[in-house]
């Protein structure tokens, strides 16, 4: 990926985050922009968005920003000036979710074994290489 296509990534997604905050509210109160990703030829793009609550919540609120995506395109058109505004498609993020779930194993691991959560004291001196002198 090309520094011009990181850059436009960020900017796109930080103006929709802001589009969000300032517009929307009270209906994108739940709702955060966690990544963007926009195909080289700035024709097409997916936006990925974490949505808090439960399942429900989440399909309505993903429902209502389909039902938005024209409108925030065209004030993100507004906002940001490039020759092809690339057609966004929203998807949820299932990164936060999954990394709760991890760590509920990993909590639930130690919770059955306490000598996980102690770390191992013995580090044989030959693994640590020694400082270099100036």
């Amino acid at each position: 990926m090309s520094n011009r296509t990181v850059r436009i990534n960020e900017l796109i997604q930080r103006e929709l985050n802001g589009i969000l905050r300032r517009q929307y509210q009270t209906e994108a109160v739940a709702i955060t922009v966690t990544e963007v990703r926009i195909s080289t030829d700035l024709r097409d793009g997916k936006v990925f968005v974490a949505i808090i609550g439960n399942d429900d919540v989440v399909l309505r609120r993903m429902a209502w920003l389909r039902r938005q995506a024209r409108e925030i395109r065209e004030e993100l058109a507004r906002r940001i000036t490039l020759k092809f505004l690339p057609k966004l498609v929203y998807a949820i993020d299932e990164t936060t979710p999954r990394s709760a779930k991890v760590l509920q194993m990993l909590d639930d691991m130690v919770r059955e074994n306490p000598s996980l959560a102690t770390p191992s004291a013995s580090v044989p001196a030959e693994s640590i290489p020694p400082k270099a002198t100036p």
